[in-house]
């Protein structure tokens, strides 16, 4: 009959309903589940920011840099390393070539001859774009990040700018640093960014970059850490499974005997020479060297210091003083620890390099030495002695 029909496809349609219903109920609770996962997630990321941690100041930088409201649509891409003992931040931004620049200038349509006639902006105002923009972005990505750094987890950036090119002398793909800007938090903030005119800023606060960026010349960055060196540790753990010599424990007579070792090989090659000229009884070494390199050798001061605390700017600012006293080229400091954001703001306009463990065991691996540097070890070593 009709209403058996009626009832029969209205219990269909319950039916339909009811399945859909719980379909959805399904849905919801995975999704609530992984909202549940996500938030707890990220409220771990912002307590590990607050207990100014690695993973929670890389998390929120890496947020800060998404939300840059960049003037055109290019691609960029970063890499974050920080050093929370010094509360200093190392960013490593991949920069794209002068190509993402539009190059029309105008575009106009002649109705007689039904066609259209493109003007174009020149190399000179491109290169001009690109310099700006370059140094527009390594100042605004330091401002916006100290500007949201509200539990002041970080006290100094260092932005270098990197870019991959095709070398002209032999076709293969190479990378290098074109730009390497180091800025205080308490510096930059008082910096009215938005009146400033971007090259004397960049000048003021001793930017490193070639003249014309568009000219892709490579620099030195003024700090670069080698992030994949695994004997470099801070803490417990690693270092039980290695066998080399922690060389932040080493007495100060045999780390003395190293470092003359190791820079008698790494300026040997050039028919250069390394003279010890004073070792002292708390881990520090001065050594004269002579590179007879006639464009960036010369007479070169290197001191060592075998230390597990963080060097002070007073050593950087020793070093510069015998760098002048003796008519010196260059200053080398090596240590065994790590500098403070003081130490490298004194160094970035000096002849001056700074190597900290992690260079220096890179160095040391390069002429065929196996050791390591762990921290905390040597610390325990040190007071039992």
């Amino acid at each position: 009959s009709l209403k058996e029909n009626y009832t029969t496809y209205n219990q269909r349609l319950k039916n339909k309903d009811n399945q859909r219903q719980k379909k959805w109920e399904a849905r919801k609770a995975e999704f609530l589940f992984k909202q549940e996962e996500k938030n707890k997630k990220i409220g771990k990321l912002f307590l590990s920011y607050k207990n100014c941690e690695t993973e929670g100041i890389t998390f929120f930088i890496d947020k800060i840099i998404l939300k840059l409201e960049l003037p055109v649509d290019i691609k960029v891409d970063w890499e974050v390393t920080t050093d929370t003992e010094n509360k200093i931040v190392l960013i490593d931004f991949r920069l794209p070539n002068k190509e993402f620049i539009p190059k029309t200038k105008s575009v106009k349509y002649y109705v007689t001859k039904k066609e259209f006639s493109e003007t174009f902006i020149t190399e000179k105002e491109i290169d001009r774009i690109y310099d700006l923009f370059i140094i527009q972005l390594s100042l605004i990505v330091q401002n916006t990040i100290y500007t949201a750094d509200s539990e002041n987890a970080i006290d100094s950036i260092v932005f270098n700018g990197w870019v991959n090119t095709i070398e002209k002398a032999t076709g293969h793909p190479k990378t290098f640093c074109i730009i390497s800007l180091q800025t205080k938090k308490d510096e930059l903030k008082k910096i009215n960014l938005a009146l400033v005119e971007p090259k004397a800023c960049f000048k003021q606060l001793k930017g490193i970059a070639a003249n014309k960026l568009s000219d892709l010349i490579p620099v030195a960055p003024i700090l670069e850490i080698n992030k994949e060196d695994k004997r470099f540790v801070e803490s417990e753990g690693i270092s039980k499974k290695l066998e080399s010599e922690n060389i932040a424990a080493m007495h100060w007579e045999k780390f003395e005997h190293l470092i003359r070792e190791l820079f008698e090989k790494e300026f040997s090659s050039n028919g250069g020479e390394v003279k010890i000229t004073q070792t002292s009884h708390d881990g520090g070494v001065d050594a004269i060297a002579f590179d007879p390199d006639p464009l960036k050798g010369g007479k070169i001061v290197i001191q060592a210091k075998r230390y597990t605390n963080v060097v002070s700017v007073s050593a950087v600012r020793d070093l510069y003083g015998t760098v002048m006293n003796e008519g010196a080229n260059k200053g080398i400091l090596v240590t065994t620890s790590n500098y403070g954001p003081d130490a490298y703001n004194f160094a970035k306009d000096k002849p001056l390099t700074l190597l900290n463990g992690s260079n220096l065991l890179h160095l040391m691996e390069k002429h065929g030495y196996s050791c390591r540097i762990d921290i905390n070890e040597a610390k325990k070593i040190l007071k039992n002695n």
